[in-house]
């Protein structure tokens, strides 16, 4: 991989933080949208920006892994707020499942490098 910008990961990381951010102005409810909102939309721009943050030192292998964990962490972040918003009613069935499905696949990207690179198998 040449750049960060090569990475499947980012690419889709990065698509799914613009929809989400804009999904959260356009459909949420106004109440929504300064609090879960504002925390959604910074929880997946976070998996982008330690990612790529990760990519920069990954010839530091302990800063990569640390990187990738917050990558990973915010994550799991994202993926909690959409369930907050799904069951409180302010996020739709359908595009709960949309966004759901692509953070989990995210998350398991994440996961299967940040192991790679625990074990010597990527930089």
């Amino acid at each position: 991989m040449g750049s960060y910008e090569d990475s499947d990961l980012y690419k889709l990381a990065k698509q799914m933080a613009v929809e989400l951010h804009q999904m959260t102005l356009d459909e949420l409810p106004k109440f929504e949208m300064y609090e879960q909102g504002s925390q959604i939309r910074r929880a997946s721009k976070s998996i982008v920006a330690n990612f790529v943050e990760g990519y920069g030192r990954r010839y530091y292998k302990a800063e990569y892994i640390k990187f990738l964990t917050y990558a990973l962490a915010s994550c799991d972040e994202t993926k909690a707020h959409l369930e907050l918003l799904r069951e409180t009613g302010s996020l739709q069935p359908e595009r709960f499942q949309h966004f759901y499905a692509s953070y989990r696949k995210i998350g398991g990207m994440l996961h299967n490098l940040r192991q790679a690179v625990i074990d010597g198998r990527a930089t």
